[in-house]
């Protein structure tokens, strides 16, 4: 049973205004990821199920991303994170069944594997966006 979050200091509100952007090519789980997100107070931006959608969705603006390595258009998502990362400043948590596929992608903040507890991913959102607000959106690009 999920309960929603409550935010319980000032700080929580900016967290629970983040735009969060859900890379993932297999439309239940992202159905549910959206939902879980709604239920825990935050507002997901959209789904993009490849590459060329995931860009045209962060160039709307994001925050922090939840990004899968297998996307419609192959394994891209690794490329993806670092594109958010670099191009959008944008916090990015790998929730994937090969973490090892993104052991290379520096600066991501955090690798969920799947299936995933939905407090563990919680937990890393909410550290991605506190470190990501706390340094000044220093993934941001110049």
């Amino acid at each position: 049973m999920l309960v929603p979050h409550r935010p319980n200091e000032e700080g929580s509100n900016a967290l629970m205004s983040a735009r969060i952007l859900i890379v993932e090519d297999e439309a239940l789980v992202a159905m549910e990821m959206a939902a879980v997100l709604r239920d825990r107070g935050y507002e997901p931006v959209g789904v993009a199920a490849d590459s060329r959608m995931a860009r045209a969705l962060a160039a709307r603006g994001v925050d922090l991303a939840l990004v899968d390595c297998q996307l419609r258009d192959g394994v891209t998502g690794p490329q993806v994170g670092r594109h958010l990362i670099d191009e959008h400043g944008a916090a990015v948590i790998f929730v994937t069944a090969n973490p090892r596929l993104v052991e290379h992608v520096r600066d991501a903040h955090g690798v969920i594997a799947k299936p995933s507890d939905d407090d563990a991913l919680f937990a890393a959102i909410e550290t991605a966006l506190s470190r990501r607000n706390s340094h000044g959106d220093s993934n941001a690009p110049n």
